[in-house]
């Protein structure tokens, strides 16, 4: 590909139906929630709660990932995706937002008592209280709500002072050129690679493991980060794809799809390996305290319990196991929006056992409205964002390798 025909300076506009319907998407959403804490009971309050928990956490997790993305082309001085780093730049950008809105929606939901009322409840780390649990007693050290909470904001806060650092870091690259904030960014990368290492599994048991405060496993925060990381790479490939339908970013070809095909199909087998690890062990242990979280998701969620193993292991194998359909824009674009609604249906059964009473599984205006109404927040704060800056990361060292990327 000849470098003559590119435009540097493209930007996107974010006008139009684009912005009108993600504005509304959140006005539905602020409708759906409202529906839930004005119409409900308890039990609808406590549904509420849980799909702001899922679709908050989900965000998050989503916009960390695109950080990730971006640490991990610097410290593997990739080439191949130097000229894609603007969108994970993007959500990376938008993380604050997304984690200040986590924090509040659990701040919110421990107030009230209907998040983590398995572990923050009156009389359950007090000998002398009818309510007495021995074992919650005995992790109140570290599940208590002051520690949380500081944890919450320590890692959410961590992260996203990387994510400002990336995109400062690119775009003070785009006004200087020269090698100084591409050795900044794999410096700062390689810092953030570790911390993020250590810190996403303990992240994951607060924020979704707690729910179940009795059960534990040492393989939960390994299946999550495959959830987001995996979540992230769809999210990058449906932008890319929708970008260039739109006429923007024409120097993506059919090899950077591949390349994004090749994560998700990898992570996707990745994600079904440990989610078939804690399966099995629990499984054949056949122990009661452990199999009651199993238990739960059979006797009350198992259609969402198969639909899950579905939608995140036979689609992205099945589909994109040839290589071809990773080069297709049409057959990647869908297996990419299969794959985020199969995480949130992997979010929602591991959520609502443990946030909404045994046997209480509604499905309607919450969880639709709740999830169009994030949909719409994280479009409309995304692409936003993308439409300050130029699409072209245009001084990246590795740019031209990029532009020519073929395999």
């Amino acid at each position: 590909m000849g470098t003559h025909n590119i435009n540097f300076s493209e930007q996107f506009e974010f006008t139009g139906k684009v912005k009108t319907l993600s504005l509304v998407g959140i006005a539905l959403g602020v409708l759906a929630v409202a529906y839930g804490f004005i119409a409900g009971d308890k039990v609808m309050h406590e549904r509420t709660f849980a799909n702001l928990l899922l679709m908050g956490y989900y965000f998050a997790c989503v916009c960390m990932s695109g950080t990730f993305f971006l640490a991990v082309q610097y410290v593997a001085q990739a080439g191949w995706s130097a000229s894609i780093l603007r969108v994970p730049q993007a959500m990376a950008k938008t993380l604050p937002i997304a984690a200040v809105i986590l924090v509040v929606i659990i701040s919110a939901g421990l107030y009230t008592h209907n998040l983590y009322h398995h572990w923050h409840a009156d009389g359950l780390t007090d000998p002398n209280s009818a309510n007495y649990d021995a074992l919650i007693a005995g992790k109140s050290v570290f599940l208590n709500v002051p520690f949380f909470l500081g944890r919450q904001v320590l890692f959410l806060g961590i992260y996203s002072i990387f994510s400002i650092i990336f995109v400062k870091f690119s775009y003070n690259e785009d006004l200087t050129g020269g090698l100084n904030s591409y050795r900044k960014s794999f410096k700062n990368a390689c810092i953030f690679l570790v911390i993020y290492g250590f810190t996403t599994p303990i992240f994951a048991f607060d924020t979704i493991m707690s729910l179940e405060a009795h059960w534990f496993s040492t393989m939960f925060g390994w299946y999550n980060f495959a959830a987001m990381w995996v979540s992230s790479l769809a999210t990058i490939a449906i932008i890319i794809i929708l970008l260039r339908r739109a006429g923007y970013m024409q120097w993506v070809n059919n090899s950077h799809l591949h390349n994004l095909g090749q994560f998700i199909f990898g992570f996707s087998i990745f994600w079904t390996y440990v989610w078939f690890a804690q399966f099995l062990l629990i499984y054949y242990a056949n122990m009661p305290e452990e199999t009651i979280y199993f238990y739960r998701r059979f006797e009350y969620y198992k259609f969402w319990f198969f639909l899950n193993l579905a939608m995140n292991f036979l689609a992205p194998v099945l589909l994109l196991m040839d290589r071809d359909n990773k080069r297709t824009d049409a057959k990647l674009l869908f297996v990419a929006i299969v794959v985020l609604l199969g995480h949130w249906v992997d979010y929602y059964q591991m959520i609502m056992p443990g946030a909404v009473e045994d046997g209480h599984n509604g499905f309607g205006i919450i969880e639709i409205g709740t999830a169009i109404g994030f949909v719409g927040l994280f479009t409309f704060t995304v692409l936003t964002s993308l439409s300050k800056k130029p699409l072209i990361a245009k001084n990246h060292p590795l740019l031209q390798e990029s532009l020519h990327h073929q395999l």
